[in-house]
């Protein structure tokens, strides 16, 4: 080896050592990561994304997997073959179809197309009961659901068309969070099947037709983040309903974060009107195409409610406005 080589070498070997370091950085403060999830993680384009909270994907044990052609919890000879998502986002830009066409979307195109989070909740109580209704009865699917106890499931990679809110699928992420409903009278027969009081307030219950919930926390009481029957206006009539969890609250801010973090386009912000108030009915549909951020499904279809008038879209928006500026 020549004195000039041997001067050059260990500055290559500190360089590759300063790379591997900052990849590693790069992997651990939220940013893309090409090993398996650890659990923490959501999927873009077969990246992975670190987003703080725990993530169960559908390649994992116990996961729901949207890209099944088959029910998950029916016995089918055969299958059914029936798709309940699009592989590949309709309406894209013409310079974009024929390559994503080819070889699906890159995270720059997704990046470029998706603009919205679609919020959604259940009415069937439990992360797993939504998934059946889903996959098993209406063939239907949203990338992510979102359970009484804060564990987040995603079901397809963010390049995929989830079929969740009509005109809104091409260019949004969706997620149902798990929760009963909202109702035009307050404790209703309906109501009542669901929630119970006792020395510390309402609490959810899960009907005795519901023989397995599927929550992964054991023992997991869920209790509403605020007390009380909550009234609000929704689409032009009162409804009536109990908060989510907190646990809710706290994993969907840190999503919110990470789903700002990895498409720009999904802002930290709502639909209001001119006095600031969170706008609470459907948008006209070319405002709804440009809007850049967080909706309800009631922004989206007028026949909607959800996630109805309990839900705090400024609470939301706060803490993860906190997170994404950490």
């Amino acid at each position: 080896m020549t004195p000039t080589r041997r001067r050059w070498q260990p500055r290559i070997v500190a360089s590759v050592v300063v790379a591997v370091c900052l990849l590693f950085l790069r992997c651990v403060s939220g940013r893309a990561t090409v090993t398996a999830p650890d659990g923490a993680s959501i999927a873009a384009c077969g990246q992975w994304f670190a987003i703080g909270t725990e993530v169960v994907s559908w390649r994992d044990e116990g996961g729901y997997d949207a890209s099944r052609r088959e029910k998950r919890f029916t016995k089918e000879d055969p299958p059914d073959g029936t798709l309940r998502y699009s592989p590949l986002r309709g309406n894209l830009p013409d310079a974009l179809r024929a390559r994503a066409a080819a070889n699906g979307l890159t995270l720059a195109d997704l990046q470029q197309v998706v603009h919205q989070l679609v919020v959604h909740y259940d009415t069937t109580g439990t992360s797993r009961q939504c998934f059946k209704v889903l996959q098993d009865v209406r063939n239907l699917s949203v990338h992510f659901l979102l359970d009484v106890d804060g564990t987040i499931y995603q079901t397809l990679d963010l390049r995929a068309k989830a079929h969740h809110a009509t005109i809104a699928n091409d260019f949004s992420i969706g997620i149902e969070i798990a929760h009963p409903g909202a109702w035009r009278q307050p404790m209703n027969a309906d109501m009542a099947r669901w929630y119970d009081q006792d020395a510390q307030g309402w609490f959810m219950k899960t009907p005795a037709w519901m023989q397995e919930p599927g929550i992964r926390t054991p023992g997991f009481v869920a209790r509403p983040d605020r007390p009380g029957i909550i009234a609000g206006e929704v689409q032009g009539s009162v409804y009536h309903q109990i908060d989510f969890t907190s646990a809710q609250y706290a994993a969907l801010a840190k999503l919110c974060a990470g789903l700002s973090r990895v498409l720009p386009r999904i802002r930290l912000q709502v639909p209001r009107e001119g006095n600031g108030a969170v706008t609470n009915h459907v948008l006209p549909e070319a405002e709804l195409r440009a809007f850049e951020g967080i909706v309800g499904h009631f922004h989206v279809q007028k026949n909607k409610q959800d996630p109805g008038p309990a839900f705090q879209w400024d609470r939301l928006l706060h803490d993860a406005r906190a997170l994404l500026s950490q």
